[in-house]
């Protein structure tokens, strides 16, 4: 890539991933307050939005970072099988994006439930305790994700350094 081209790939690679992070963070803002609200109309709006936020938020960031995050590594020196921490990286991001995108059933199921008024107190406890649960444990993986992208712990994978010895001047 070029010294642009790169910069641009990086950008948006950083900035879906910290949009990702910041609406997960709305996420469990919303799940916790359906979870501890006492007000039915504060309960319904905090379903209603956490789908919304899911659907037109997290998903398309979780598959935008994903998708510039393998550009990133394709096209810079750290490469996609050089390093150990790229590796679990794209390891993180493709799990979490897969258990979001099962996550989303619980979430329209909520959604679905206020929708149609038949949410009464204390209902679908087990359902509500899972999503703010869950956006708990997303919240914390991606952390982990942005540890690993600004401290960059060493250690090559064998193709790394076989790559790296073939590079060395002789």
């Amino acid at each position: 890539m070029t010294p642009r081209t790169r910069k641009i790939a990086l950008t948006a690679h950083v900035t879906s991933s910290v949009g990702w992070i910041g609406a997960v963070a709305v996420f469990l803002a919303l799940a916790v307050t359906g979870l501890s609200s006492q007000d039915p109309q504060t309960v319904r709006a905090a379903y209603l939005s956490m789908e919304l936020t899911a659907r037109l938020v997290i998903v398309p960031l979780a598959l935008a970072c994903l998708l510039t995050g393998l550009i990133q590594s394709l096209g810079t020196v750290w490469g996609l099988f050089r390093h150990y921490w790229v590796l679990v990286k794209l390891l993180i991001g493709v799990l979490a994006t897969a258990l979001l995108l099962v996550h989303m059933r619980p979430v329209g199921h909520m959604a679905d439930a206020v929708r149609q008024a038949t949410l009464a107190d204390g209902e679908l406890g087990g359902v509500r305790l899972q999503l703010a649960a869950d956006a708990g444990a997303a919240l914390l993986v991606l952390l982990v994700a942005v540890a690993l992208s600004v401290f960059k712990p060493r250690g090559a994978t064998r193709y790394g350094q076989r790559r790296m010895r073939a590079a060395a001047p002789r």
